[in-house]
């Protein structure tokens, strides 16, 4: 009998010492604010794409791959003797092959295409080049920013979101009667408008434009955005 109690005593000395770790559940938020602030800057683009292309026709494919094939190589042989490092980079960009049908169903011919995309920040240097370039026409502009002034706008952009959260959080503050704030949580994104490519027909033969005059560019602006949003304890 005496060891019955002694274990029903222990029972209840492990269960009160228990009970206090046991999680509590937390008071439910008070006098918290959710709001948001936006910086943006805009900025000239300073980067430039340029796609450069041509098409092929023959009666079987491999005649086609032949023929774009040479003339991609010797337009890469030209435009790399311009290139340099962020200022012109040269690459091979799209390249597509596919049978043309009679009526009937049966293949009458193969066409490809091919390009060749020259893209840095040297606008004069990548037009100049193009226009060097043999055997292709210019298919599609398009103008970003590098990754540099992406960078360096993005962080302007961020100081003035972070600076107008800070100051409209205070301003809360002071419109609910209480005298300061604590930051509860915050998110950071950055944003641009983006640029969509400009299509550019060209006028001239492939033939042609190996003598014609650099295509004029012109760059517009970005717009790049952060916001920073969260909640703030008002106190």
């Amino acid at each position: 009998m005496q060891k019955s109690c002694s274990i029903a005593w222990l029972a209840g000395a492990v269960a009160l010492f228990a009970a206090p770790l046991q999680a509590q559940p937390l008071p439910p938020p008070q006098n918290v604010v959710q709001l948001s602030a936006s910086g943006t800057v805009d900025v000239p683009q300073d980067h430039l794409s340029l796609t450069l292309g041509t098409t092929r026709q023959a009666a079987d494919a491999a005649t086609v791959q032949t023929q774009l094939k040479a003339v991609v190589d010797a337009a890469l042989a030209e435009a790399r003797k311009a290139a340099a490092p962020g200022q012109l980079e040269v690459r091979s960009g799209g390249f597509s092959l596919y049978p043309r049908h009679t009526e009937d169903g049966r293949i009458s011919t193969w066409q490809g295409s091919a390009e060749i995309v020259l893209e840095g920040r040297d606008f004069g240097r990548i037009t100049s080049t193009a226009a060097r370039v043999s055997g292709l026409t210019v298919s599609q502009v398009a103008f970003s920013l590098s990754r540099e002034e992406r960078a360096r706008v993005e962080a302007q952009a961020q100081a003035m979101a972070i600076a107008q959260f800070r100051a409209k959080a205070a301003e809360l503050a002071r419109a609910f009667g209480f005298a300061d704030y604590a930051l509860r949580e915050v998110s950071v994104m950055a944003d641009d408008a983006g640029t969509l490519p400009h299509p550019r027909m060209a006028a001239m033969q492939s033939k042609a434009y190996a003598d014609a005059a650099p295509v004029p560019v012109e760059a517009g602006k970005t717009a790049v955005t952060v916001t920073v949003s969260g909640s703030v304890q008002l106190k």
